[in-house]
């Protein structure tokens, strides 16, 4: 592929690039409905819900993505964009879809401490890239989720609690705008579009390379404690007490799900109702060890895979799966949680729940909770849990799965400060709640800024603001 950062500098007149023609036709991967490869192109982990665009640009670099956009405005169509198919890019059905997974560069500079990915890289890869150099990046808890997508969304990641959102590590940004125009956006040359992007992501153009740093961090004390449903009571209680004895160099989480009785799962979790605690700590073994302890006294687990790890190994502590599936959920940040209410929750998502439902609970605060050195649209920092409920779409009736997480978030309304971006699901239609007030209006002004004409309209769609 093009190198994703060989991009003009739009401050210097004589290394502007000419505005591509309103042809996609000499593009190499383009696909309408019927043609061979189309349904190949749009498919991505998402199964339950796929749009149906008009027209698919995959794009090889940021000269194809230019000339899709600028198609794409001459004909008056909404531009999606869709890099491994875990969001679901709503604005697509009957318009432009550019699909980002050829531009899969990695570049890793260990002096500056930073990684540049383009806009189709995996975890997988920036770990991978990063872990020789003793380095590692602010990834989620899967390592086949897009990179750049996730970081456009806040990024809460496995060492969010000590080094905050993804998106507060982003030096610059590669991304072509409304007006087919490609632009490097830094803190310093364009401070309103990078606090819109990081927050705003796609909904300001289509970011085709991300400039981010890395962290110092080599190896970690992480993994899972599995217990049985059985104790679910005393695992809330305990984990909840817990987490306010502990440092913000350790990020966790509680999952709370019946595993299904498939064969590819060990025979051990097969139909069985588990609770599990997930822990990414950057501190000593024997830290990490006395730590715990409170953990493990809880009661017998049905595995333990606590240890000391490098961190290329750090996707076993949530082994999150990687294969493509139908879903939908949701999610709610909340400004407390008590047991009792928890319990509630896991009552009404247990056992006897009409759908398979998968409960988790993210710890925030640290440095979570801290205003970034460089600001962006990153909404409730004040946050003190997320609450994520998703349900794998295997045959219930999607109605009834809608109403039984209409029932769990109503539960939780009145500790709910919002819902988070990257955790939306399928759920894309609804938009309420994704911004505070404030950040809500300053995104709408820029978007009338930017691309005064909507034509980028990721699931969390910004509209711009009515003029004054």
């Amino acid at each position: 592929m093009s190198d994703p950062n060989d991009l003009p500098d739009p401050n210097d007149p004589n290394d502007l690039p000419d505005l591509p023609d309103f042809s996609i036709a000499g593009l190499p991967h383009v696909f309408r409905p019927g043609d061979p490869g189309y349904d190949e192109e749009l498919s991505g982990f998402q199964l339950g819900f796929s749009p149906r665009p008009d027209v698919i640009v995959g794009a090889t670099g940021t000269d194809d993505v230019r000339t899709a956009v600028a198609y794409a405005a001459a004909h008056g169509l909404p531009v999606g964009v869709q890099a491994t198919g875990h969001g679901v890019p709503a604005a697509a059905e009957g318009g432009l879809l550019i699909t980002t997974r050829r531009m899969d560069g990695v570049r890793i500079d260990p002096a500056a401490r930073t990684a540049t990915v383009g806009a189709g890289v995996r975890w997988r890869q920036v770990v991978e890239a990063a872990g020789p150099h003793r380095l590692a990046p602010l990834n989620g808890s899967s390592p086949v989720v897009g990179a750049v997508s996730y970081t456009l969304g806040g990024g809460l990641g496995l060492l969010a609690r000590e080094f905050g959102y993804a998106a507060d590590h982003v030096r610059a940004l590669d991304v072509v705008t409304a007006d087919a125009w490609p632009r490097r956006v830094t803190p310093d040359s364009d401070p309103d579009l990078f606090w819109a992007l990081l927050g705003g992501g796609h909904n300001f153009g289509v970011v085709t390379a991300v400039e981010m740093d890395l962290m110092p961090v080599a190896r970690l004390y992480g993994g899972a404690l599995l217990f049985d449903g059985e104790l679910r009571d005393d695992v809330v209680a305990r984990y909840l007490d817990w987490l306010g004895t502990v440092p913000d160099t350790l990020t966790s989480s509680l999952a709370v799900m019946v595993y299904p009785d498939m064969e590819r799962l060990p025979a051990i979790l097969r139909g069985r109702y588990t609770l599990s605690i997930r822990i990414a700590f950057t501190g000593d073994e024997a830290e990490g060890e006395r730590l715990v302890a409170p953990l493990r006294a809880i009661g017998p687990t049905i595995t333990d895979s606590l240890r000391e790890m490098p961190y290329t190994e750090s996707a076993t502590i949530h082994n999150d799966p990687d294969f493509p599936h139908a879903y939908w959920g949701d999610s709610a940040m909340l400004s407390g949680l008590d047991a009792r209410t928890l319990t509630e929750l896991l009552e009404m998502t247990g056992p006897g729940a009409p759908a398979m439902c998968i409960v988790q609970v993210n710890a925030l605060g640290g440095a979570l909770a801290r205003e970034p050195e460089v600001p962006n649209a990153v909404p409730y920092r004040d946050a003190a849990f997320l609450v994520r409920g998703l349900s794998p779409l295997l045959g219930p009736d999607l109605s009834a799965v809608r109403e039984l997480y209409g029932r769990f978030f109503e539960r939780l309304a009145p500790v709910t400060v919002g819902r988070s971006l990257n955790f939306v699901f399928a759920d894309g239609a609804r938009t309420e709640g994704l911004y505070d007030a404030g950040t809500a209006r300053r995104l709408a002004g820029l978007k009338a800024r930017y691309d005064p004409a909507n034509l980028f309209r990721r699931n969390y769609n910004i509209r711009p603001a009515d003029p004054a």
